[in-house]
């Protein structure tokens, strides 16, 4: 057991396993769900329970807040949220503390979650960090708050556990649970008929983002895109899968503010929607990742707010040359990716006609995108929880 924990005697600890959990946004209530799935199939009886989604409420997690409140990115935009996320990590440190779970699981929203677990961590809970921060690529220093506050670090992607190794900070690659939820082969006529989508169409598909900021920074460029494409390609098919009615309903604004009655807003159905799509613009992060598993050619797209773009640049915070997940993957510059000022109409456009009109292009992608995901089919749910449970001391 590590760093001196005291085995308490088993008389007091009678009761099921105990696990809390935060996830925050979307992708991590996913993972999550997924997660708690696992380890329910291991231990049926375990008992569930901290700041959840859908997905996980869903799935037999307890909620005591919803993950929607962690929804929040960039240096400077947190700063307007941070006395509401302080009241509440301030809450469930109190009550994580008080129910004793065996095991604490931050799930991603690591400036949250490893400020909680290292407080839980100084009160002698076990403490994992499922889905690492990028200290590989910015904030390099933080590998070591990150060693003190979790006795685990659970990875998503094949080259982050060598990076913790040469800090001495136990890490685990468990592949990525999209990987194993998403079919190697699926029948992409099956799903435009099933989108009622024309099988000769030419479909381009749009995802600003899951959360306000970002679909707020996004959407005007994405939309100019779809409307400077449609005119040098006639024809072309927009669909835009929302990740919730308050997106749905902020880009219809930006739909009618742009003049753009054309593209086609669907609710949820992100995967389908890549599965179907010639390519697709996307905002980066987890929706690229999806991207490349539906083998969807794609553009990526990063904004953050001035100010957090202009201090990164000037600390000289970010150490990488690409940051879309699957230019990452594969340690090159796989698909285009545009940040910041860059992200324009007409660079988003230009880029997207270029991937839908190079067919040879498309199958050095379709065959390095498949690569990449038979390396991230770990069956990664069923790993976590195993890893999971091995540091609980309550393996099957």
């Amino acid at each position: 057991m590590k760093r001196g924990y005291t085995r308490i005697p088993d008389a007091v600890t009678a009761h099921a396993l105990r696990i809390g959990v935060v996830a925050g946004e979307t992708s991590g209530d996913q993972l999550g769900a997924a997660l708690i799935t696992a380890l329910r199939e291991r231990s049926p009886d375990v008992e569930i329970r901290g700041v959840c989604g859908p997905l996980m409420r869903a799935a037999g997690c307890e909620p005591l807040a919803d993950a929607h409140e962690l929804a929040v990115m960039g240096l400077v935009e947190v700063l307007a949220h941070l006395p509401r996320l302080l009241r509440l990590r301030r809450r469930l440190r109190q009550e994580f503390i008080a129910w004793r779970p065996d095991v604490f699981i931050g799930i991603d929203a690591p400036e949250f979650n490893l400020g909680l677990a290292a407080r839980l961590h100084a009160a002698g809970l076990r403490t994992v960090q499922y889905v690492s921060p990028q200290v590989w690529a910015w904030r390099t220093g933080r590998v070591r708050g990150i060693g003190r506050a979790c006795d685990l670090v659970l990875c998503l992607l094949p080259f982050e556990p060598p990076f913790y190794a040469q800090h001495a900070v136990p890490a685990r690659f468990v592949g990525h649970p999209l990987a194993d939820q998403i079919a190697m082969d699926f029948d992409r006529g099956a799903v435009r008929r099933e989108l009622a989508l024309g099988e000769r169409d030419t479909v381009v598909a749009l995802l600003p983002g899951s959360r306000r900021g970002e679909v707020a920074r996004l959407g005007p460029d994405f939309i100019a895109a779809a409307q400077a494409l449609a005119t040098a390609m006639p024809g072309v098919v927009f669909v835009a899968p929302m990740a919730s009615p308050d997106i749905r309903a902020l880009f219809e604004q930006q739909c009618a503010a742009g003049g753009e009655g054309r593209i086609r807003l669907l609710d949820g159905q992100a995967r389908a929607a890549l599965q179907a799509a010639d390519a697709a613009l996307v905002a980066s992060g987890t929706a690229s990742l999806e991207a490349l598993l539906c083998r969807c050619p794609m553009v990526v797209a990063y904004r953050l707010s001035g100010m957090t773009a202009f201090l990164l640049r000037a600390l000289r915070m970010v150490r990488l040359r690409h940051f879309a997940l699957p230019n990452l993957l594969a340690g090159e510059a796989l698909v285009p990716e545009f940040f910041q000022e860059a992200v324009t109409g007409a660079n988003l456009a230009g880029a997207l006609q270029a991937q839908l009109v190079d067919a040879g292009r498309r199958r050095v992608l379709e065959a390095r995108f498949r690569a990449i995901h038979a390396q991230l089919r770990q069956d990664g749910a069923v790993r976590a929880a195993d890893a999971v449970l091995e540091l609980a001391g309550d393996r099957p």
